[in-house]
């Protein structure tokens, strides 16, 4: 696929087909994908590539500990802020909420279906496998979330090149016990971000969803040119 329709054509997709993505293939995406630049040539990121049992055991774990009435998300605690009411990026993300909840239905009273799509979430939307993206800590945490994005931004291109869907989350990490716990992640590797990869469910209502973009003129102050 070209670069151009790569780009246009990646969305955010959460429900996944239940079928497995081979080895060989996520293994490919990565190869690609490290090409990403990074803060002085650092290429501070390292995958944790978690499928079958492993992310079983994940999914389950971190739906426990959403449902608990004691689960802090200790030190990822930051990822759980949300934009300041009345800002563009606050309704930003309530327009892609309505928009999802719509086509899921999901009325806006329905505490038991909202839950539900909440629990999605924390199962890495039952995707076959995730990608956990991890940093070292002895890093600017900066200039690993710049490094950190521009390998994610090749992942989920390189992934629509194989005929794959991913959906870049923080749910998956929120509960960093859990993941260090199962995953055996050490304590000195920042947890920056998950990805949930698989062959994408075309049936899912919420797949249909392509986020709204500003106009380019809206965004952009021209100075010189």
């Amino acid at each position: 696929m070209e670069l151009q329709a790569a780009i246009k054509e990646r969305k955010s997709i959460r429900g996944f087909l239940d079928k497995p993505v081979p080895k060989e293939v996520l293994n490919e995406i990565l190869e690609i994908s490290v090409r990403a630049p990074s803060t002085k040539n650092a290429q501070p990121w390292h995958f944790y590539v978690v499928a079958d049992e492993p992310l079983e055991q994940l999914k389950k774990a971190n739906v426990n500990r959403l449902i608990s009435p004691e689960a802090p998300p200790g030190e990822m605690a930051h990822i759980l802020i949300e934009p300041e009411k009345g800002t563009v990026y606050r309704d930003r993300q309530v327009d892609i909420g309505i928009r999802l909840f719509k086509l899921m239905e999901i009325g806006r009273e329905d505490k038991d279906k909202r839950l539900e799509w909440v629990k999605r979430g924390f199962r890495y939307f039952d995707a076959p496998a995730a990608i956990i993206l991890v940093g070292d800590k002895s890093l600017p945490v900066e200039g690993a979330y710049l490094d950190a994005g521009l390998v994610i931004q090749n992942i989920c291109l390189a992934a629509v090149d194989f005929g794959l869907g991913t959906c870049i989350e923080n749910q998956g990490i929120t509960y960093s016990d859990v993941l260090r716990d199962i995953v055996q992640i050490p304590d000195d590797k920042r947890l920056l971000a998950a990805i949930a990869i698989g062959y994408p469910d075309d049936d899912f209502p919420a797949n249909k969803v392509i986020s709204h973009r500003e106009k380019v003129e809206d965004v952009v102050t021209w100075c010189g040119i």
